[in-house]
């Protein structure tokens, strides 16, 4: 509840019951990547972007602005809207402050001026930004408001409405990967705000730009100086239509570490091998039921009326972060867009095991085909029966990997096998007779390396243990397990040998241990250590390692008083086994640091360390510090907003009467547009009494102290009407 003494001039005050959409609009810039050219900067790409945060930290999509073939600026410029009713101004340079290629989300925090003079955070004038929401509630049906600029920099900020119509899976994210929505969104909205009802950022709305593609790009310099802007210059790609938004909660981890400043940096991993120079391909296209770890829980060729979940999954290779993927579905031959995917950058690594998917969504009977495009062009297509009752069909299901004690029984943990002679399966089985054909296909990296092929002798229900014995024994990589019954394929599964045996999972990684040092070569030979009291300049995690292959997917992830900051899966680059692998922390904070190495999303070491009292300072992560606070001025015999009025907050050390314009009187000062609105970026302390100057030629100033808010109030809008003097 909002406590105010300014009864003469405040005519309505009351907590936001309604989204504020000037606020919204006020915090969506537009983002132009550019290169220096003849001393010139010559725009490679853009977008729209969202401010979160009071310093400059802004959130957008990675494609247009981390460097690539389609994007090869070097500089980002940040445009802000200074009045609502005319295009944002070029205003601010940006950095990458972090980044998330494989989900296309990128943080980048203002750090100079428009001339590149450099600015400090504190320098900064504070900044309209928005409040991050929670997407993992997100529901089909849902109300979605989406924000950003529906051209090249030169229109105003565009808000459209719309609802989400479908959830769709891809690893590592879940089913919660993307939400689709018919909204009409044209390509530069891409890196924009997606909220809910409650005026809180949920998504952000994402496409990539198909070079070559008519309509994708557009002429807006002349690059190639003849005077003129024709398509002799170069195209800069805006993509077409938006219909996929990236839910915000994938990337709180990297939001969090850029809001702290925390850098990590993989000392020993050598340089990334090269893109691959071989054209993608797609293959081995089949579809199943549900999903297990990432994995087909089994695969299907047809399915009952009343379906809700359905993934198409397929082996890739030879793509990189900028390969362009889509998902076109038809049903009976007709389009459905609900479950169709538009032109998006990839982010599943070189090669491996893929799947897209849609839940909690009814699919309608009917013969649906599923068409996988790279770079544009068709590289697969796979066709799937819905409709009619269940039926009953022979089938594997669930395999998992491990190897067998002295009883028969599988030792493991489903995914990944030690080092051994021998690798086993367990999975479990249904309807088959009696006498039927069945098989079971191994691989390793690829290629066969064991085949058994017989008729069904066991019971019609129950499960089963097969083994593989490879001459010479198992070696570190990855493998794959196909059972086929009557010659279709009835279940997969992959699985990882590394390491060595250690009981229910194998001893990968070992020795993994904190060090503060001045350079990795003195981490290296420091002594261990889990507290470091006092400044660490630079905290260092380091572990030994063994047996494990070269493009093993493997899991880095860091925490600070147990939230996640860092997360990057990639594969294995360094040697098969080797001791003091590096991993730098700069400038952490006081709190808790949690390090921990994964693959195949199981947890195989961790460690803690202190640095300094233990504990991030309180409300570090707090999206707001107090109340936002907005209104108008009207001029009370009109009715009409008054334009340059200043609005002045005080420190609760003086009163309004004391108030003679000093810097340190002034909490926050704000300044109505031609419509008389305004808001103060800075958010008020809960709590707090302020005291208020208002000020506005040709009208009587106004004065009052002591009012604060309370801190179930994170927004409030005020009215106020002034009269004019005589």
């Amino acid at each position: 509840m909002l406590f105010c003494l300014l009864a003469a001039m405040i005519v309505r005050s009351q907590a936001v019951r309604t989204v504020d959409l000037d606020r919204l609009k006020q915090a969506t810039v537009f983002l132009y990547q550019a290169r220096a050219v003849d001393n010139n900067l010559v725009v490679r790409c853009i977008s729209s972007g969202t401010l979160i945060s009071a310093d400059g930290l802004i959130i957008t999509n990675a494609h247009s602005i981390l460097p690539s073939r389609q994007c090869d600026g070097d500089t980002i410029i940040v445009a802000l809207n200074v009045d609502l009713d005319e295009p944002p101004i070029p205003k601010y340079r940006a950095e990458i402050a972090g980044a998330e290629a494989g989900l296309d989300i990128a943080l980048l925090r203002i750090t100079r001026q428009l001339d590149n003079r450099p600015i400090a955070s504190e320098s900064l004038p504070v900044l309209p930004f928005v409040e991050i929401g929670d997407s993992t509630t997100t529901a089909i049906d849902d109300n979605l408001l989406i924000v950003g600029y529906p051209d090249l920099g030169d229109r105003t900020v565009n808000l459209a409405r719309g609802t989400v119509t479908a959830l769709i899976a891809e690893p590592p994210a879940g089913g919660r990967s993307w939400f689709k929505t018919r909204a009409e969104l044209p390509g530069t909205m891409s890196g924009g705000g997606a909220y809910n009802t409650a005026g809180r950022l949920i998504g952000i709305p994402t496409n990539a730009p198909l070079a070559g593609s008519p309509g994708s790009c557009r002429y807006i310099s002349d690059t190639n100086g003849d005077n003129l802007i024709n398509n002799n210059d170069r195209c800069v790609p805006i993509g077409d239509f938006i219909s996929a938004i990236r839910p915000v909660h994938l990337a709180q981890s990297a939001i969090r570490g850029a809001r702290l400043g925390l850098d990590v940096g993989v000392v020993s991993a050598p340089p990334a091998p090269p893109s691959p120079q071989q054209a993608p391909t797609i293959s081995r296209l089949f579809f199943a039921p549900s999903v297990v770890d990432g994995l087909p829980a089994s695969v299907v060729g047809s399915l009952p009326s009343n379906t809700r979940a359905l993934y198409l999954f397929f082996d890739f290779a030879n793509m990189t972060p900028e390969t362009i993927y889509e998902l076109r579905v038809t049903r009976d031959g007709v389009p459905d867009s609900i479950f169709s995917l538009p032109p998006l950058r990839w982010g599943g690594g070189e090669r491996g095991l893929w799947h897209i998917g849609a839940r909690e969504q009814a699919w309608a009977n009917g013969t649906y085909e599923f068409t996988l495009l790279v770079d544009g062009a068709s590289v697969g297509s796979q066709q799937i029966v819905i409709g009619g009752p269940p039926a009953t069909r022979a089938r594997f299901s669930n395999i998992v990997f491990g190897t067998l004690d002295r009883e028969s029984r599988l030792v493991g943990n489903g995914s990944i096998v030690p080092i051994g002679p021998i690798a086993s399966a367990r999975f479990l089985y249904a309807n088959i007779r009696e006498g039927t054909p069945w098989s079971a296909i191994w691989y390793f990296e690829g290629a066969e390396v064991a085949r058994s092929t017989d008729t069904w002798t066991d019971d019609e229900f129950g499960s089963k243990s097969i083994s593989v014995a490879p001459q010479g024994g198992l070696l570190p990589g990855q493998y794959r397990l196909e059972l086929y019954i009557e010659g279709a394929l009835s279940a997969t599964s992959d699985f990882v040998v590394a390491g060595a045996p250690g009981g229910p999972l194998p001893l990968i990684f070992d020795n993994l241990r904190f060090t503060a040092a001045a350079d990795p070569l003195e981490a290296r030979q420091s002594p261990a250590a889990s507290g470091f009291p006092g400044v660490v300049p630079s905290l260092y995690a380091l572990f030994d390692w063994q047996r494990i292959a070269t493009g093993t997917p493997w899991t880095l992830r860091w925490l600070v008083d147990d939230l996640a900051f860092y997360q990057v899966s990639s594969p294995w680059q360094a040697v098969e086994s080797g001791s003091d692998f590096t991993v730098l922390l700069a400038n952490p904070p006081d709190g808790k640091y949690t390090i921990q190495l994964l693959i195949n999303n199981l947890k195989l070491a961790e460690a803690e360390a202190i640095v300094g009292i233990g504990q991030l300072p309180l409300d570090r992560f707090a999206e707001f510090a107090g109340t936002v606070l907005s209104g108008t001025v009207i001029d009370a015999a009109t009715q009409l907003g008054i334009s340059g009025v200043s609005i002045v907050l005080i420190s609760e050390d003086y009163a309004a009467s004391e108030f003679v314009w000093r810097e340190d009187q002034i909490v926050a000062l704000a300044t109505t547009d031609r419509r008389g609105r305004f808001q103060f970026a800075r958010p008020l302390a809960f709590d707090t009494f302020y005291s208020v100057v208002i000020e506005a030629d040709g009208y009587i100033p106004h004065a009052a102290d002591e009012f604060f808010y309370e801190p179930d109030q994170p927004f409030a809008d005020i009215r106020i009407e002034m009269v004019r003097g005589s």
